[in-house]
């Protein structure tokens, strides 16, 4: 997928996520997500897309799993295990710490 960043920047919309199903079986589900209106074209890793994109989806269901694989295919990419519960999604995968803060009175 090559998007037209220029052209998606035209949509008033907070963010544009992309999904389909993985070819090579590796991963359940693939994604992009893009959000232009916040001034970045494509964000690397999206842990709230994946938290709608188990359930909203519907790919815990089309693919008839509980616990699926997934992988943000941008630049960077990377891999999560989402696990759908009820109403609730649990993600799981590697993270680096970008920013840490400690809060005191």
């Amino acid at each position: 997928m090559k998007p037209d960043f220029e052209l998606l920047r035209k949509i008033n919309t907070r963010g544009i996520i992309v999904t389909s199903i993985e070819s090579s079986k590796k991963y359940d589900f693939v994604s992009r997500f893009f959000a232009l209106s916040y001034g970045i074209d494509e964000n690397p890793v999206t842990s709230s897309t994946h938290c709608c994109l188990g359930p909203y989806w519907n790919w815990s269901k089309k693919l008839n799993k509980v616990v699926l694989m997934a992988y943000q295919a941008s630049e960077r990419g990377s891999c999560m295990k989402v696990k759908v519960n009820g109403d609730r999604v649990y993600l799981s995968g590697q993270a680096i710490t970008v920013f840490k803060l400690n809060l005191r009175e």
